[in-house]
C-alpha cells in the first residue's frame, strides 16, 4: 500500500506541472491551429532568469521568500513580453498555418536554445529550496515544498478551467476554436483572441517554470523534455481538447511515475510513445478529441 501511496504521490507532483504545460499547448492549437514547438523555451526562459535573478536579490539582503516572489513576477513578465513580440512578428503571420507555423516555431526554438546557451552558458544551475519539511499522505511521503508547488500548479490549471468554461473571454476562446470564421461574422475579433489566447498559453509555460524553480537543475534545453511529454499528453488527450489535455497530463505523468519507478526512466519514456502510437491507431483524434 506504501508503495502505491508513494506512487500517486509521484504522480501527483509530475501530472500537476504537466498540466499547465499541456494547456498552453492546447489552447495556442485550439485557437490558432499552430503548434508550438517554441512552448518550451518560454518554461526554460523563466527558470534561466530566476537562476541569475535570485542570487542577485538575495545578494542584496532580500529575503529568499520575497526573492523568489519578486523574481517569479517579473521574469514571467519579460517572458511575456518576449512572447508578445515573437507573436507580433512571426506567429501572427502564421495563424492557422499548419506548415508555416511548425518551421517559424522549430526555428524559434533552436535559435533561443542557442541564445539562451550563449547568455547564460551551458553549467546546470540550482536554486536553493524555498520550504523545509515532508508530509505523509495515505503512507506515501512528500516534500512539502513540492506539495505545495503542486497544489497551487492544480489551483491555476483550475481557475483557467474556470475561465475558459465560464468567461466572456473564455467564451470568445471556444468560439474561435470551433469556428473562427463562424465567430468573426458574430462579432467576435479573431486578432484580438489569438493574441490573447497566445499570452495566456505563454503565461502558463512561464508560470509553471517559475513554479518548478526551487526543485529543477535548470539548463538552457530543460524546456525539451516538457515540450516532448506536453505533446505527447495532448496527443494523447486530443489536439485541442481542455479535458483531454488534463486526462493525457495525468497518464503520463502515471507512467513516468511507475515506469520509472519499476522499470527506469528511458523505458518510461519509450511506454509514453506507445502509449500515444496505440491511442492513435484506435482513436486517431485522441481520447477526448473532437475535431
Amino acid at each position: 500500500m506504501d508503495i502505491y501511496a508513494q506512487l500517486l504521490m509521484n504522480s501527483l507532483q509530475i501530472s500537476a506541472v504537466y498540466i499547465l504545460f499541456s494547456l498552453g499547448l492546447t489552447l495556442i492549437f485550439g485557437v490558432m491551429k499552430v503548434v508550438n514547438f517554441a512552448h518550451g523555451e518560454f518554461f526554460t526562459l523563466v527558470l534561466l532568469l530566476m537562476s541569475v535573478g535570485i542570487p542577485m536579490a538575495v545578494g542584496w539582503n532580500m529575503p529568499l521568500p520575497l526573492a523568489y516572489l519578486f523574481m517569479g513576477l517579473l521574469s514571467v513578465g519579460c517572458t511575456l513580453l518576449i512572447g508578445s513580440l515573437l507573436y507580433q512578428f512571426g506567429f501572427k503571420r502564421f495563424n492557422r498555418d499548419m506548415v508555416g507555423s511548425f518551421v517559424l516555431s522549430v526555428g524559434l526554438s533552436l535559435l533561443l536554445q542557442g541564445l539562451f546557451l550563449e547568455a547564460f552558458g551551458g553549467a546546470p544551475r540550482k536554486l536553493p529550496g524555498l520550504i523545509e519539511g515532508t508530509v505523509n499522505i495515505l503512507g506515501g511521503a512528500i516534500t512539502t515544498e513540492r506539495l505545495v508547488l503542486s497544489v497551487a500548479a492544480l489551483a491555476i490549471a483550475a481557475f483557467m478551467v474556470v475561465l475558459i468554461a465560464s468567461t466572456k473571454l473564455g467564451k470568445a476562446l471556444r468560439a474561435v476554436a470551433e469556428d473562427h470564421e463562424a465567430a468573426m461574422l458574430q462579432g467576435i475579433p479573431y486578432k484580438r483572441i489569438a493574441l490573447a489566447g497566445f499570452l495566456i498559453a505563454t503565461a502558463l509555460a512561464a508560470i509553471a517554470g517559475a513554479l518548478m524553480a526551487p526543485i529543477s537543475v535548470i539548463t538552457p534545453v530543460i524546456g525539451n523534455d516538457y515540450l516532448i511529454r506536453g505533446f505527447i499528453a495532448i496527443v494523447i488527450g486530443g489536439l485541442g481538447s481542455i479535458p483531454g489535455s488534463i486526462l493525457g497530463s495525468v497518464i503520463i505523468a502515471l507512467i513516468d511515475s511507475v515506469g520509472g519507478y519499476y522499470f527506469d526512466p528511458s523505458i518510461a519514456t519509450i511506454s509514453m510513445f506507445v502509449v500515444a502510437g496505440l491511442v492513435l491507431l484506435i482513436r486517431p483524434k485522441g481520447l477526448l478529441g473532437n475535431g
